[in-house]
């Protein structure tokens, strides 16, 4: 059976989250058969690979470079119509691909989806910054200014995809460039019922506050989110 969906996950030295994220991925709503787990490891250093061989159906080694490349290597072997994204250290809720499959099929129109991040960790501060950030995802989205495309939680056609040739291997921002590309040729669109839960520990390292504000200047003014070492991934 050809799966409906195909989900990439790239890592890098993930051993302390893989479990968890596959896991979560192997409790979802639809059937078993209908979609595939795809793991694209950046040459870990741990046992992450290890770890994921028995909960994913493709395990492999990164080819490309940035964490772009990374799900471009991913994209290359799926072999479903949709292809959905999310990160290592996410926890996914049980009918995530369910609601994914279902928005394609409701709106022929839609070349990419994309939904909102919920903090992993406890904290209030967590839970605030979170919320601000979802809440100018939607201001993009209504004003079309900024589709909040993040890697985590976004899923796209195909034939869509090809089209435009994938992602770009970037350091940081790929996942938002591409929304920009997808947009000319059909319709990005914000599910904000399509939730993961994703690990803040990024934010943390590099400064809580520091990165809400570089976030905000990416945002409205057109920053290169590139220089930021905070949204970086250690993929080479």
């Amino acid at each position: 059976m050809t799966p409906k969906i195909s989900v990439v996950v790239p890592t890098f030295n993930e051993e302390q989250n893989i479990v968890n994220c596959l896991e979560s991925l192997q409790k979802q709503t639809i059937p078993r058969d209908s979609y595939e787990i795809i793991v694209v490891d950046g040459n870990s250093k741990d046992k992450t690979r290890d770890l994921a061989e028995p909960l994913a159906d493709i395990v492999m080694i990164q080819t490309s470079k940035k964490v772009g490349g990374a799900r471009n290597d991913g994209a290359a072997v799926s072999s479903a119509d949709i292809i959905a994204t999310t990160d290592a250290d996410c926890v996914i809720p049980e009918d995530w691909l369910e609601k994914i499959i279902r928005s394609f099929e409701k709106d022929g129109r839609i070349v990419q989806l994309y939904g909102t991040v919920l903090p992993l960790e406890p904290g209030i501060k967590f839970r605030f910054y979170l919320a601000l950030a979802n809440i100018f995802s939607r201001i993009g989205y209504y004003t079309h200014t900024l589709y909040y495309t993040l890697g985590c939680n976004t899923a796209f056609t195909r034939n869509a995809y090809m089209q435009i040739g994938g992602y770009k291997c970037i350091d940081a921002g790929d996942d938002l460039e591409i929304a920009q590309r997808m947009r000319k040729i059909g319709k990005v669109k914000l599910n904000s019922k399509l939730w993961v839960k994703f690990s803040m520990r990024r934010y943390v390292q590099f400064g809580t506050l520091k990165s809400l504000y570089v976030w905000l200047y990416i945002v409205f003014k057109g920053g290169d989110s590139e220089k930021y070492s905070y949204a970086q991934r250690e993929y080479k």
